[in-house]
């Protein structure tokens, strides 16, 4: 490891670099989707998020010092979850434990050590802090969702411009007006401190980071630069590094953050980064940072009357654009912006495929992410042969699943097992796999990624299956995430409608991609064995957790119902008995309430009621999330803060799922084209009588953009990126539309185009 063995240059060129290429400055407007203070925000967790995928910052007061908490993704304790034998205690232990009713001894094995350990985890990098108590009274805190860029201004004249750049890892501030004495301090976790208690506490609420055992890194500090060296567990090492000149009226600097993990390939220090992008200077830094985000919002665009969802859209969208890139490790609990309270991050920071980082990639597909979205199946492939083991040794199955609960290097955590070591992971996050081929249609993709993936998941599904009396397949434990927690009563005989949906799905696409690619022998295997899997626990009530356990009572999962969202295993567009199902499961939702609900819950809704074609109810639940869920910066924080009883949850930790699943939700009441034709507008409010949406995608590889106007479709514009066939529901006012290009209509009223790779086409009024 080294410790600030690169040297900067003289101060004097260092002061010339930045001087060189210092320009009058930027110029930003606020817009309608900004975040716009009186006053800074006082806690971590409302601060002004900036973010590039790799690194984050967020931006607040903390006792009259203005604070920068600085984070990159990949910083992780990577220690082995000690305690956890999963070759001894592995899955067939597990029922055997179940079966004898001596369960308290999984829990003791395989459960505790996720609440006993303090490592695997995510940690903090370092903070900025820049002394504002002669600064006098702010006049506004900004942050621009368009340009992301940060600007406060104090009523004295003293103003701050800071921005994240798109996609070099190096943060750029500028402050003017600010007294000679004026300069950063860096402030460094603390990992040592005799004077507090390293106790041990709930991992929602964070644990302290002097549990991990760390010396205290080593600052190094020069006229106009500081470096901070910290090393963690097993030769992990960061690094921390700004820099900064005074010119006549201003303060000019930038930092970065570098990671460095043994078994990886070495990467730049952040002092060698800071000293490339240095030359620059802000202004042109300024301008190719600006340039990404203008091509990002270029990607998509909505328009809606009602600007709180319009406003909730942009800045979920902001902050997708802000923690993912193609080549980023995927979207953690709160990926680039780790806590900055001195503890360890919510749920250690991890990754959760029980739900959360499968809803983080919802908004990509129909938001023309994709390249957004290709960072988490990448990252899943690129492990593959690290679930391949997992899989052996836990389950003794052949092919591949994924621990539910997982470091960024894909090995297990534990936790409740039901969910962190579930055997029905895998499925779930093999439908990002489905849908980058859907919307994409790359077939190299479909042939050595997509298939492949989702052949594996159906090989362990296949090995791990065993007969029951009456012939049928079923596992030989089930469970529905997060019902009854993870007791033993969590464990089910028959199967869950939540692992029965995932496993009759896995069969059905790993058929419908095998005919794809022409493998006919391998279609017929999948078709066989899904017809050996039994048919969803269904009565009255609509969809139930398992045969015999009704939605009884409000529960903040909605596990239950993957066959209708995300799956689309049972759609409205299947006819009157799915129609049917959906009304009945929502309507019970409804009709027990959302007492135990959290935010995500809402989102979630928000989607489910999408598909279920009621623009209405999808609206409101989206907007109770906005509302009530979020924290003045956006991020959602699971609890109700809005003191309106919309939850009896009221704690606040924040994780990000939520706010994406609500961009989702969004979507698909403007678009959808999972049940194999385009549907426009189709879950809007009546009232919701201008509203539009251009390039949002569609499967097929289709661009859609569209216009309502007086309460009517006025124009559809279809781009066929590959090309093939396009069915495209008729929403017109009477069936009445005009087009230049030929057309057939086909049952259910929907127009069929042939359309050539690049070919676009018109439908209006």
């Amino acid at each position: 490891m080294k410790s600030n063995s690169f040297l900067f240059p003289l101060p004097c060129l260092l002061s010339f670099l930045l001087l060189a290429c210092q320009q009058p400055g930027i110029s930003i407007q606020a817009g309608p989707h900004d975040l716009l203070f009186e006053d800074l925000p006082h806690s971590w967790d409302e601060g002004l998020p900036l973010g590039n995928g790799f690194m984050g910052a967020l931006i607040w007061e903390k006792e009259d010092h203005l604070r920068f908490s600085l984070d990159r993704i990949d910083l992780w304790d990577l220690r082995p979850m000690r305690g956890l034998d999963l070759a001894t205690y592995n899955f067939q232990w597990v029922q055997q434990q179940w079966q004898q009713d001596t369960y308290e001894e999984v829990q003791k094995r395989l459960d505790h050590p996720y609440d006993r350990e303090a490592g695997p985890t995510k940690i903090p990098g370092a903070a900025l802090e820049f002394d504002i108590s002669q600064l006098g009274v702010i006049q506004s805190a900004h942050l621009s969702v368009e340009h992301a860029v940060c600007e406060i201004k104090w009523k004295n004249g003293p103003q701050l411009q800071s921005f994240l750049h798109a996609n070099v890892p190096v943060g750029w501030f500028r402050f003017s007006g600010v007294p000679d004495d004026f300069e950063p301090i860096l402030v460094p976790p603390i990992y040592q401190d005799t004077s507090q208690r390293a106790e041990e506490t709930n991992p929602v609420t964070g644990q302290s980071l002097l549990r991990l055992g760390y010396a205290q890194g080593n600052l190094f500090q020069k006229r106009n630069s500081i470096t901070y060296v910290q090393e963690g567990w097993g030769g992990f090492w960061y690094q921390v590094h700004v820099t900064w000149q005074r010119t006549s009226d201003e303060v000019i600097g930038l930092w970065s953050i570098s990671s460095h993990h043994p078994d990886q390939q070495q990467k730049q220090e952040a002092e060698e980064i800071v000293l490339q992008e240095l030359t620059k200077g802000f202004d042109t830094s300024f301008s190719e940072h600006q340039d990404w985000w203008q091509s990002f919002w270029e990607h998509s665009t909505v328009r809606l009357p009602d600007s709180l969802l319009e406003r909730q859209w942009y800045l979920e969208m902001y902050k997708f654009g802000s923690v993912s890139r193609n080549s980023s490790p995927p979207i953690s609990l709160q990926t680039v912006w780790t806590a900055d309270n001195g503890r360890i991050p919510p749920w250690k920071g991890d990754l959760h495929h029980d739900l959360n980082t499968q809803m983080s990639y919802w908004p990509a597909y129909s938001s023309n992410h994709l390249d957004h979205a290709e960072s988490f199946v990448n990252w899943m492939w690129d492990h593959r042969e690290t679930f391949k083991s997992y899989t052996q040794t836990y389950y003794g199955t052949k092919g591949l699943n994924v621990p539910g609960v997982s470091t960024q290097a894909g090995q297990p955590m534990g936790g409740w097992i039901q969910y962190s070591l579930g055997p029905t992971v895998s499925a779930w996050l093999a439908q990002h796999f489905y849908l980058q081929w859907q919307y994409s249609r790359d077939r190299d993709f479909l042939e050595e990624k997509a298939y492949p993936w989702i052949k594996d998941v159906a090989i362990h599904l296949d090995e791990l299956s065993i007969r029951t009396k009456n012939g049928q397949r079923s596992l030989p434990l089930s469970s529905s995430p997060e019902i009854y927690d993870n007791s033993p009563k969590a464990w089910f005989a028959e199967m869950t409608n939540f692992d029965l949906a995932l496993i009759r799905w896995t069969f059905q696409t790993a058929a419908e991609l095998a005919i794809e690619i022409g493998e006919q022998e391998e279609a017929e295997q999948w078709t066989n064995i899904l017809a050996e899997w039994p048919e969803y626990a269904i009565d009255e009530s609509g969809l139930l957790f398992a045969p015999g356990l009704p939605y009884d009572e409000s529960h903040r999962h909605f596990s239950h119902l993957m066959a209708i969202h995300p799956l689309g295993l049972i759609d409205v567009s299947h006819g009157v008995k799915d129609k049917e199902i959906i009304q009945h499961t929502i309507a019970t939702l409804d009709a027990h309430g959302s007492d135990a609900w959290i935010g995500f819950s809402f989102a979630w809704l928000g989607n489910l009621k999408a598909r279920a074609l009621d623009g209405e109810g999808a609206a409101k639940a989206l907007r109770i999330f906005a509302e009530a869920f979020c924290l003045p910066n956006s991020f959602h924080v699971n609890g109700d803060q809005s003191g309106k009883g919309y939850s009896n949850y009221t704690y606040r930790p924040f994780t990000l799922e939520g706010n994406f699943a609500f961009a989702a939700g969004i979507q698909e009441m403007l678009l959808q084209s999972h049940a194999g034709h385009i549907a426009i507008f189709p879950a809007i409010p009546n009232d919701w009588q201008e509203v539009s949406f251009s390039q949002l995608r569609a499967q097929g590889a289709f661009l859609v953009s569209a216009k309502r106007t007086e309460g009517q479709l006025g124009s559809v514009e279809i781009l066929a990126e590959k090309g093939g066939k396009l069915q495209v529901k008729n929403s017109f006012a009477d069936g009445k539309f005009q087009t230049d290009h030929p057309y057939t209509v086909v049952e259910s009223n929907i127009i069929e185009m042939d359309l050539e790779e690049g070919e676009k086409v018109l439908l209006s009024r």
